[in-house]
């Protein structure tokens, strides 16, 4: 299967599925001396575990993560960097009465259609919990990046049609839908137990930030940054929308409105606006990379819904088991993660842009 590989200097490929034995991923690029332990790592994973409350999944997989190699004496070693978690707590009886059927907003249609196969037990490699095997590449890539005074934070922005109007980031740590303003979280648990009730779900919007970034990273032809990122966050399964900065609002805006003024203090450039979301012409322009994800809501919802069989014949399904009624809050930590994989690769590369950085 192409498409499981991510980077460029760095690289990261995934692998195993949602009732497999493990999940994992290889990470290839950190340098050598890095200090990093399981627990550096495990405290991503916690983040996008389930069961953690009543607005996720019951599946109750610990996600412990084990270092099979790469790490010697608490140090990197310059080798690829092998990361396993084992799945503990597969129902795959739960998915009998889907194994004919189509489930609606899925990829088993397309999985199908391209391989003339599928695994119907949650989806295999399509399954949401192959995130996992990207959130522990992202926490190795998170640790790098801290090396260099570069930090990565995610947050609900909405649910449904509940927004945020604070950003308080330790706020995002006591409730369980990881929004910023308690007040839009008790708004936002209220929707969401009402959709509960009616066997629906719903979607959101994931806000990114990554601090520290210096100006000169990325390319301005078609590895430019901002592509780069919307690449990784769009590749996770359920984002269907992607901005920078303004996004979309740009397109409402004029020239005098939306572009950044610069100006100079203590010998560096500045900017006194940030409609760009910290990127310009492909290239990171040192202030804050801001990225929005846009969820759809989760496809496994109780109704009544009409598919066809993989014989092509009209019916009706009713999705039963373990299902997250919103996807966003475990989604937070996957586009920190994405986010951080992209940001690490890019640094990486950059080493290579000038002469005076390769001459020692």
């Amino acid at each position: 299967m192409a498409g499981s590989v991510f980077g460029n200097a760095l690289k990261v490929a995934t692998f195993g599925e949602s009732h497999g034995a493990a999940i994992g991923c290889v990470v290839d690029g950190i340098p050598a001396g890095l200090n990093l332990s399981e627990e550096d790592i495990q405290k991503y994973l916690d983040r996008r575990k389930p069961g953690q409350s009543a607005f996720t999944t019951k599946r109750n997989e610990a996600d412990r993560v084990e270092i099979l190699s790469g790490v010697f004496e608490g140090k990197t070693e310059g080798t690829p960097i092998a990361l396993l978690i084992r799945n503990e707590d597969q129902h795959s009886k739960d998915y009998s009465d889907l194994k004919d059927k189509f489930r609606p907003g899925h990829a088993d249609f397309g999985f199908f259609s391209k391989y003339g196969i599928r695994d119907y037990r949650g989806g295999g490699r399509s399954s949401g919990r192959e995130t996992a095997a990207r959130v522990a590449a992202g926490a190795v890539a998170a640790k790098l990046l801290d090396e260099f005074g570069i930090e990565v934070h995610a947050y609900t922005k909405a649910i449904g049609p509940v927004q945020i109007e604070k950003t308080d980031l330790d706020e995002c740590m006591n409730n369980p839908l990881y929004m910023p303003d308690h007040k839009a979280y008790e708004k936002a648990s209220d929707y969401l137990k009402e959709c509960m009730k009616k066997k629906d779900s719903a979607g959101g919007v994931v806000e990114c930030i990554a601090t520290g970034i210096p100006a000169g990273l990325g390319e301005p032809v078609f590895d430019k940054l901002d592509a780069s990122l919307a690449y990784a966050v769009m590749s996770i399964g359920a984002v269907k929308g992607f901005e920078i900065g303004d996004g979309c609002r740009a397109a409402q805006a004029n020239g005098s409105t939306n572009n950044d003024s610069f100006f100079a203090e203590n010998g560096r450039v500045h900017k006194k606006t940030n409609h760009s979301g910290g990127i310009l012409g492909g290239i990171s322009d040192g202030s804050d990379i801001i990225l929005c994800a846009y969820i759809k809501p989760t496809p496994s919802i109780a109704q009544e819904q009409s598919t066809v069989t993989d014989a092509f014949d009209d019916t009706t399904i009713e999705i039963k088991g373990r299902h997250d009624p919103v996807i966003v809050p475990r989604a937070v930590v996957v586009v920190e993660c994405m986010t951080a994989l992209t940001l690490a690769d890019a640094l990486l590369m950059n080493q290579s842009s000038r002469i005076d950085r390769i001459k020692l």
